[in-house]
């Protein structure tokens, strides 16, 4: 998986500070985009719940142990697995069962109350909130998980959708995330004008930078689906959202 944290530059908090004074300028006819699964949320503890259930039922021990530090490499469940001290013949053995069992549960409102908050990502979208734009958060979840979302932004007292907030949802689970994504950007324009929009997964970024050339792009550098896709040049870089 293409490790982007090299393109982040020592400046990136006066980048994030910047986007923010543009966003007072703009007041509320300027949008904030923010995606959610590793741009504002942290996934790993969720991650590792399903992992550890997986390992009680399977009866290994290994996975039982399973923590977020498992899941540093991203999204790769293999490499979660083997992490864990699984070894490669169990692993591989397991493999399709437990990418299943993951599956049935990851995307539930039940089990993403358990992620947690990229660094510095609720002071950042309250401070956007305050800025008199508005906050717009465009996941790739779907509409069954939208429950678990806003409990998951309350326990990690994040700006939760009302007044100046939304949150715009895939309709359901079968739609691919890039068809999705690219027909939600193209929403925005019925919204206001695009100050910043912020996201983990370099397809989405390369999407916005395509569709709002006047806008600033900024790519969570946490991890992604894993995908080789190279960032425009333009777009921002930065490790988390700590000001």
């Amino acid at each position: 998986m293409t490790d982007f944290k090299s393109r982040v530059a020592p400046d990136y908090k006066q980048k994030l500070k910047a986007v923010l004074d543009q966003a007072k300028k703009a007041g509320p006819k300027g949008l904030l985009v923010f995606d959610l699964d590793s741009t504002v949320f942290d996934n790993r503890p969720r991650q590792s719940r399903i992992l550890r259930e997986y390992g009680k039922k399977m009866s290994m021990a290994a996975l039982e142990a399973c923590e977020p530090k498992h899941w540093d490499s991203g999204w790769d469940l293999k490499a979660a697995m083997l992490a864990c001290g699984l070894s490669p013949e169990l692993t591989e053995r397991h493999y399709q069962d437990a990418k299943n069992f993951w599956g049935s549960k990851f995307f539930t409102s039940e089990y993403c109350v358990d992620d947690i908050e990229v660094p510095g990502a609720s002071d950042y979208l309250a401070q956007s909130v305050k800025t008199g734009a508005q906050v717009v958060y465009v996941t790739g979840r779907h509409e069954e998980m939208r429950e678990g979302s806003v409990k998951a932004m309350e326990k990690c007292k994040m700006p939760v959708p009302g007044g100046t907030v939304t949150l715009v949802m895939k309709p359901t689970l079968r739609e691919s995330d890039d068809a999705y994504k690219v027909r939600a950007h193209s929403e925005l324009l019925k919204m206001g004008a695009v100050i910043a929009a912020f996201d983990n997964e370099p397809t989405h970024a390369n999407d916005y930078a395509k569709q709002f050339p006047d806008a600033t792009v900024i790519h969570l550098a946490t991890d992604h689906s894993g995908r080789e896709v190279e960032l425009e040049s333009r777009i921002i870089s930065v490790p988390d959202l700590k000001l």
